[in-house]
């Protein structure tokens, strides 16, 4: 799976030495969606999705349930792999140029770069040190200063930092159910990815852990390009710069979120957000 593993690399390489993009690159396209159908076994959940999400920003996908919005997340990680009677229809998705469903890439890599936050937190019954370093570990990588450093790091990258450091070797499902969700974010970032992509991370959540949670997304997309699926619209509000609708299965209206809000292009858009139907 060379061609995917190159052209992220690459990417990853210029941000290292802070090279400024040209004016007509900032804010490019990095993930791409063209003409996607897909279904589970004979039934449609997609509907020619059309859509480019733009690198370091936060894009929200907002709909009733059913609508297909966490279906269409798990398909830029090729989650939907895992079941059996999932199927592309045609279509393509691209990160960063590559057509992830080209069969010469490697789904495990796709995902090391592409990771994924789920709506449950769902750390690992080990140490919080552990269930940070678990990816890099599966690397193969042992050398303790590494790995300190990658949880000091993604901890704090996790705003995680000062509220467990002195206690790393206690079990993570010790922690609140908002550390916890912080720690799965920690545990996303030790593998070094481009995209992270949320599903419904605050639903579990009380209002103060969800404050948290959002405040670490916007400072997070400084350095990752985010998509994250909510049912809570002030919260898409609050954390996306732009906000995809989807309806049954198809890509209603996608716009900036202050326009998205304040004036949507269409009625169904505007009917949901005002709380009309859904």
């Amino acid at each position: 799976m060379p061609v995917m593993e190159d052209r992220l690399e690459n990417k990853t390489r210029m941000d290292a030495t802070n090279v400024e993009s040209p004016p007509d690159e900032k804010n490019r396209s990095l993930i791409k969606i063209s003409d996607f159908d897909f279904f589970y076994g004979d039934k449609q959940a997609l509907f020619d999705i059309n859509m480019d999400i733009a690198e370091k920003e936060v894009t929200a996908f907002i709909g009733p349930s059913g609508c297909g919005k966490s279906t269409l997340l798990r398909c830029i990680n090729r989650m939907n792999d895992l079941i059996e009677i999932a199927r592309i229809g045609r279509g393509d998705v691209r990160v960063n140029g590559v057509d992830i469903y080209d069969p010469r890439v490697d789904a495990t890599v796709l995902r090391k770069r592409v990771g994924m936050v789920f709506q449950k937190s769902n750390p690992f019954p080990k140490s919080i040190y552990e269930n940070v370093v678990y990816g890099l570990r599966i690397q193969g990588i042992s050398k303790k200063s590494v790995l300190d450093d990658a949880v000091e790091k993604c901890l704090k990258g996790a705003a995680l930092w000062e509220e467990v450091s002195d206690r790393l070797d206690t079990s993570g499902l010790s922690l609140s159910g908002g550390q916890q969700q912080r720690l799965c974010i920690a545990r996303a970032l030790a593998v070094e990815p481009d995209i992270l992509l949320m599903d419904e991370p605050c639903s579990a959540l009380d209002p103060v852990a969800t404050a948290k949670v959002e405040e670490l997304i916007h400072s997070l997309k400084n350095d990752y390009t985010i998509v994250i699926v909510t049912h809570n619209m002030q919260q898409a509000a609050r954390v996306s710069d732009r906000t995809a609708f989807f309806y049954m299965g198809k890509l209603i209206e996608m716009n900036a979120t202050d326009q998205m809000f304040m004036s949507p292009n269409n009625e169904q858009t505007e009917a949901y957000i005002s709380g009309r139907f859904g």
